[in-house]
Parts: C-alpha cells; sequence; structure tokens
C-alpha cells in the first residue's frame, strides 16, 4: 500500500510518500519539506502569504517526492475538456496553482498510489485549503481516494512508524504532549481514534511564547530553536543577574496552561534593565536559559499530573516544541515510571510523513474529492470532513 500525503496547515509544505506493507511495517519512500523563510522577515506568518507560497512550492514538492519514490514516470498527456474545466473549478481561488497542477498532470502519468492523505485541519484555513484542493484535484484526475487528517492526530501517530510500538497492550492508555506553534494539548488517548483532550492552553501556545520572547530579545524567527540553542550552550555556566520567571498554573489543579503571563513578565525584565545589558550576551544567555526553563517546568509538570491521575502506561510527545532537547532531558528524568515515546526531532515540526502514518490509521475513514472542506478549528477527536454542499472559501 503506497499513500501520498499532504500537509499545508501552517508556513511549511510538506508531501510524503510512505509504503506500508502487510505486516503493518513502514517505508518511508519520500518527505519532502519546503519550508517559507520569508516569514522572518515578519516575525510571523501571514496566512495569504503563507497561501501564495504553498501555490508556488506544491507542484516542486509532489514531483521532487514522486521522483525520490520512484513512482514520476513521465507521460506526455493531455487532458480533455471537462477534466479541464473541472479541475478549473477545484483550483478556482488558486490560478496560478491549477497553471502548474494542469502542466503538471499532463506531464507524468498516474503513480502507484492507493490513497492521497491530506491535512483539513486544524491550521490556517488559507493555508489548508491550498493543500486540501490540490489533494481534490490529484483525486479527481487519477481516481484515488481521499482520507482527510487532523493536524494533531499527525503530530501523535508518527510516534507509531516503529513496528515495536504496534504492540498496543503495552502503550494505551497514553497522555500526549501536542506542543507547538499554534497548540498547547494534553490529550487522554485510549487507543488510536478514541481521544479526549483534558488541558489545553487558555491563551498563548507554548511555541507562540518562544516566538514572542525571542521577538524582544531579538533573536528572531522562529524562536523556539534559537531560544534552545543559546540556552543549552549556556546551561552549566555561572549567573550574573537574578532573572527569576513565573511558572504560569503550574500548581492549578487543572491540566490547563497559560503562558501569556509570562510572555509579560519577560516583558518587564526587558523594560526595567539598562538596554546595554539587555543586548548584551551574557543577559541574552541568561534569559534565554529562564524562559526555556519556565516553560519545560510547566510542560513536564502539569503533564506528569495528568499521567498520574489517568494512570496512564505511556507519555507521547509531538509538535514542534516536542524537538526542545531541554524537555526531553526533563521527561525522561522526571518521567522515568512512563514509557515515552518522542518521535525523530526532525519529524516534530510539520511534515507529510506524519499525515501519511495518520491515512494508514485512517484508511477507512475515506472522503470524496467532492466533500472535502478546511476545518481551521478542527478539535482532535472530530470527524466533520463531509459536506453536503461545498463550502466555498
Amino acid at each position: 500500500m503506497n499513500i501520498l500525503a499532504i500537509e499545508t496547515s501552517c508556513d511549511d509544505t510538506g508531501i510524503a510518500v510512505l509504503q506500508v506493507s502487510s505486516s503493518s511495517s513502514f517505508k518511508v519512500l519520500a518527505n519532502v519539506v519546503s519550508s517559507q523563510p520569508i516569514h522572518q522577515n515578519y516575525g510571523g506568518v501571514f496566512p495569504m502569504m503563507a497561501k501564495r507560497e504553498h501555490q508556488a512550492n506544491l507542484v516542486p514538492v509532489l514531483a521532487r517526492a514522486l521522483k525520490l519514490a520512484k513512482l514520476a514516470n513521465p507521460k506526455s498527456q493531455i487532458l480533455n475538456p471537462k477534466q479541464i474545466q473541472t479541475l478549473k473549478e477545484i483550483l478556482e481561488k488558486e490560478s496560478k496553482l491549477f497553471e502548474f497542477t494542469k502542466d503538471f498532470l499532463e506531464t507524468y502519468e498516474k503513480p502507484n498510489i492507493d490513497y492521497i492523505a491530506v491535512t483539513h485541519g486544524p491550521g490556517l484555513e488559507p493555508c489548508l485549503w491550498v493543500g486540501i484542493n490540490f489533494a481534490r484535484a490529484l483525486s479527481y484526475i487519477w481516481d484515488i481516494p481521499l482520507i482527510p487528517i487532523n493536524h494533531i492526530e499527525g503530530h501523535i501517530l508518527v510516534n507509531f512508524m516503529k513496528h515495536e510500538t504496534h504492540n498496543m497492550k503495552q502503550v494505551f492508555p497514553a497522555m500526549a504532549l501536542v506542543v507547538s506553534g499554534g497548540h498547547t494539548q494534553l490529550i487522554l488517548m485510549k487507543k488510536i481514534g478514541k481521544y479526549e483532550i483534558i488541558g489545553e492552553t487558555r491563551d498563548d501556545a507554548a511555541g507562540e511564547c518562544f516566538d514572542k520572547c525571542a521577538n524582544m530579545l531579538g533573536l528572531g524567527y522562529p524562536g523556539g530553536p534559537i531560544i534552545s540553542k543559546i540556552a543549552d550552550n549556556y546551561k552549566l555556566k555561572p549567573r550574573s543577574y537574578n532573572l527569576v520567571l513565573p511558572r504560569p498554573m503550574i500548581h492549578s489543579k487543572d491540566y490547563d496552561f497559560s503562558f501569556s503571563g509570562l510572555k509579560t513578565s519577560v516583558l518587564y525584565k526587558i523594560r526595567d534593565t539598562d538596554p546595554k545589558i539587555v543586548k548584551s550576551k551574557k543577559f541574552i544567555s541568561e534569559m534565554t536559559t529562564a524562559i526555556q526553563d519556565a516553560i519545560v517546568d510547566v510542560l513536564v509538570k502539569k503533564t506528569i499530573n495528568a499521567a498520574k491521575a489517568y494512570k496512564v502506561k505511556t507519555i507521547i510527545l509531538g509538535g514542534g516544541v516536542s524537538a526542545n532537547q531541554e524537555l526531553r532531558k526533563q521527561f525522561k528524568l522526571q518521567a522515568s515510571s512512563f514509557k515515552l515515546q518522542a518521535p525523530d526531532p526532525k519529524l516534530s515540526t510539520d511534515n507529510g510523513l506524519m499525515i501519511a502514518v495518520a491515512g494508514y490509521f485512517n484508511r477507512n475513514k475515506k472522503a470524496t474529492w467532492k466533500n472535502l472542506v478546511a476545518e481551521a478549528n478542527l478539535r482532535v477527536g472530530q470527524s466533520r470532513h463531509a459536506r453536503k454542499t461545498l463550502q466555498k472559501h
């Protein structure tokens, strides 16, 4: 079974090809991600700008993925007038993508693909629609069924690529911490496909807090990797400044998070410090360390509390912030009584492979190209992709 997967929920254009054998073992044939560095100039992602970048990236990324998978077979062919008209209707809001897609479909024959999995939510709606409509176009021309995938579930299920984890009795119940620039959620996982959100952020996500704090320090975007790199290099060095930051909601009785107070505290520390000191390497090193420690402490403490309360066997990490080495280190130190599953750091950030893996586990939840829509606010556990009438975007 070969699964082609498309991910465009934010600013990464990801396309992967996953081969699954009859014994449910996975072989990655391709996993191509094209990032959008243009957003670094603005300190955040602009949805319409990201949409335009996706339109330019999707066809080249698809061609690259199919070539890596050895599934790109050149064959000159002409789409008939009906196909061209339907393709135009599907890509009505993506005129540039229509031209690129038409050229591609007339250059390559239908590949050996059994399913097309595509992220349909949550995410930035303009970005989601580009990927969805591209998948719809391919599904229509190639006559390949679509599998709508929840982005959050993809971050969780990428952990199940290794064959040995398929002994589910040893894994479940599990507590999943999905932590990224847009999401911070604790999800009780009784089995694959059965989820309950037991806690989430009330304001900023952890990744967003990293980004905004990095911006205050003039470190650029995205902030998480930059802060982590500086803090990890500085961890054991003596401190010159008394930088104590709060751990918001770390002692609350629930499993929710809040990071806006931490962000505000960083703002006040910077405001009340001599500007010359703020720009110094020493201050920045200590502040990034304090920021990372505060965020990690809250994430680890709340997750372990939830894992104990719900008597789970496994803690599963997912999302871009799960690549943070200090976060992984503290989970290994403090959660030794639980099994810990975390993806390869390269698979923590958005990518097509996580959507392909989720596609395999959701292969019985197919949708037709006519009724697949974007669900920007989709919650994990929901499945609302079918619509009697296709919504316009």
